[in-house]
């Protein structure tokens, strides 16, 4: 479970209503149904429009990210590559045929397979990093979804402020419905501006930090496959892959 997304959710919206009722406020006047349906309802209906189903299906699959990460044991890999290396200078590249089935991430075993399969390192590395690179597309394709609803969410916000006035202005003669559509139109905009910035924003941000991560990940993987292909030292090899370690820390 990722803390720092709780906490931010909570921090922001917090420091909201908390505002709100510091400056004389009231939390019952920030909740306006009209005004969400709106919003919401307006900003999911135009990146319905934008996006293909594909993307849209795959973005809901990408938000659990925000709360449940992915988790790279970079450690752990580069472990089992190095070993990868000493078994085949054992062994010769035939020797990893059985450690294939054994591979669950479907990506490390297409890698094996084209290392136990003879081909160039240079062959290896062109066939998987088409693989990430079609991946990293589509991924982030779905976190620009989020970036899209961000974009509109604002405009949407504005729209409803304008609807609100004109109802207002529609309704000057009865004082009794006047507060009720001056309510909207604000809280109309608040609902755009924030759930923008709170929340379409730095959700679309933080998917294309674990896509990097991700990429980062199967490019230590290509590397160290394409290594082995090259016969290199598997002593070297493990130097090498440990730059990922340090990326890592930095980010």
């Amino acid at each position: 479970m990722d803390i720092l997304s709780i906490s931010g959710i909570l921090l922001s919206v917090g420091a909201l209503l908390v505002g709100n009722l510091l400056d004389g406020g009231d939390i019952g006047s920030l909740l306006n149904g009209p005004a969400f349906i709106i919003v919401l309802g307006g900003t999911l209906g135009a990146t319905l429009l934008q996006y293909p189903p594909m993307t849209f299906v795959r973005s809901l699959e990408m938000s659990l990210w925000v709360f449940k990460p992915l988790k790279f044991n970079l450690e752990a890999q580069i472990t089992q590559i190095v070993n990868w290396s000493l078994h085949a200078r054992r062994k010769g590249l035939l020797g990893l045929e059985n450690l294939i089935d054994r591979e669950k991430d479907p990506f490390v075993k297409k890698g094996l397979q084209l290392l136990v399969d003879g081909n160039e390192a240079d062959i290896i590395i062109d066939i998987m990093e088409l693989d990430i690179n079609i991946q990293e597309n589509r991924d982030y394709q779905a976190a620009r979804l989020f970036e899209a609803m961000g974009g509109y969410a604002p405009t949407v916000g504005i729209l409803g402020a304008v609807m609100g006035l004109i109802h207002v202005m529609e309704n000057l003669s009865d004082p009794g419905l006047l507060g009720k559509g001056i309510a909207t139109a604000f809280v109309a905009t608040i609902y755009g501006v924030a759930s923008a910035n709170l929340f379409f924003l730095p959700i679309a941000n933080k998917l294309k930090a674990h896509i990097f991560a991700s990429n980062q990940a199967k490019e230590m993987v290509v590397l160290g496959i394409a290594a082995i292909a090259r016969n290199e030292n598997p002593k070297n090899i493990e130097l090498k892959l440990k730059s990922y370690l340090q990326k890592n820390k930095t980010k």
